[in-house]
C-alpha cells in the first residue's frame, strides 16, 4: 500500500492551491484520512482531518481557508488552500488508516508548498 500527495507549488499570498492524496495497493477500505505539513527545525503540525463519513475537522489557524474532502471511490483525499499565507509554507504530509486486512496508519510523501509574500 502506498500514499501519494501531489499538488504542491509556489503561489502568492493569497493565492490558492489544491492538494491531492491517493492510496494504491491492496485496500479494503480507508478510515480517516488527513494532512500534516512541517517547515524545517520544527515538529510536524496537523491540519485537517476528514472521517469516512466525511465529517472534517480543521487546525485553528487554517479554519475558514483550508478546505478537506475525499472522494472514497478513488481513494483519494483533497486538501483545498486558499488566501494563502506565508506562514503557510511548509512540507504538507497525508496520511490515512487503511485496512488491508489489518488496520494500520500510512504515510505519503511530502510535497512542497512555497507561499511568497
Amino acid at each position: 500500500v502506498q500514499l501519494q500527495a501531489s499538488g504542491g507549488g509556489s503561489v502568492q499570498a493569497g493565492g490558492s492551491l489544491r492538494l491531492s492524496c491517493t492510496g494504491s495497493g491492496s485496500i479494503f477500505s480507508i478510515n480517516d484520512m488527513g494532512w500534516y505539513r512541517q517547515v524545517p527545525g520544527k515538529q510536524r503540525e496537523w491540519v485537517a482531518t476528514v472521517t469516512r463519513g466525511g465529517f472534517t475537522n480543521y487546525a485553528d489557524s487554517v479554519k475558514g481557508r483550508f478546505t478537506i474532502s475525499r472522494d472514497s471511490a478513488k481513494n483519494t483525499a483533497y486538501l483545498q488552500m486558499n488566501s494563502l499565507k506565508s506562514e503557510d509554507t511548509a512540507v504538507y504530509y497525508c496520511n490515512a488508516e487503511i485496512r488491508t486486512p489489518k488496520l494500520y496508519v500510512y504515510w505519503g510523501s511530502g510535497t512542497l508548498v512555497t507561499v511568497s509574500s
